[in-house]
């Protein structure tokens, strides 16, 4: 059994669950809230971060151990570009979203409309939230760019990229906040990632208490 420990909160959980799904695997999802971990989860990662990848035993823990563990192991369907060059584009805007897109949108904007809400019921502010979005328009700006150019975020063909930056924005599109209409390129790029099968089950995904945006599950958005 192939079971991962996640949160539909986590954008990393999110990458790895449509991951599989396009590779086509089975597994299982056991959820943990990030701001409240078991004991459990601090045995199996000292790190104390999602997502947790168990199977047979064994624990690889981190998206991107977890990542390019199954891009190795599950070859048939790749989604990491042969040509060394191509690949480092993926790895570049996988980068790109994982660490800046994370650091300087969704802690701004996440941590504040969701992890605060569950940490006592603690208010948003306002200040950081517009940083946030600030940022969010300087990101949604450049991956309009890029889907102007390019069939997806990093090329021709769909890839890692594409989850990568799926799993990031649909977090704040949960919420509602992401401006579709001023990014045309950006918006059919994300309408051609929502209509995969692999996305089908994160558009079902619901946090606790907070309803998503209208538009959120539907593909003709």
């Amino acid at each position: 059994m192939v079971l991962l420990i996640h949160h539909p909160v986590s954008p990393f959980s999110r990458k790895i669950r449509m991951l599989m799904s396009e590779k086509r695997m089975l597994f299982v999802l056991k959820e943990e809230e990030p701001w409240n971990l078991s004991d459990d989860v601090y045995k199996l990662n000292p790190a104390g971060s999602l997502p947790i990848f168990i199977f047979d035993g064994n624990v690889i823990a981190g998206n991107y151990a977890i990542s390019e563990f199954l891009e190795e192991v599950n070859t048939d369907i790749p989604l990491l570009p042969k040509d060394p060059q191509k690949r480092a584009e993926v790895r570049r805007l996988c980068e790109w979203f994982d660490d800046k897109f994370f650091k300087e949108v969704y802690r701004h904007i996440v941590s504040e409309k969701i992890i605060k809400r569950f940490l006592g019921g603690q208010v948003p502010d306002s200040r950081i939230l517009k940083v946030g979005f600030n940022n969010l328009s300087f990101h949604l700006e450049y991956l309009d760019w890029l889907t102007e150019r390019r069939n997806y975020v990093a090329g021709d063909d769909f890839s890692l990229a594409d989850i990568t930056a799926a799993s990031h924005l649909s977090i704040i599109d949960y919420l509602g906040d992401i401006p579709w209409d001023s990014y045309k390129n950006a918006k059919l790029w994300y309408s051609k990632i929502k209509s995969r099968p692999s996305f089908k089950d994160i558009l079902k995904d619901n946090i606790k208490g907070i309803l998503p945006a209208k538009h959120y599950a539907n593909l003709d958005f």
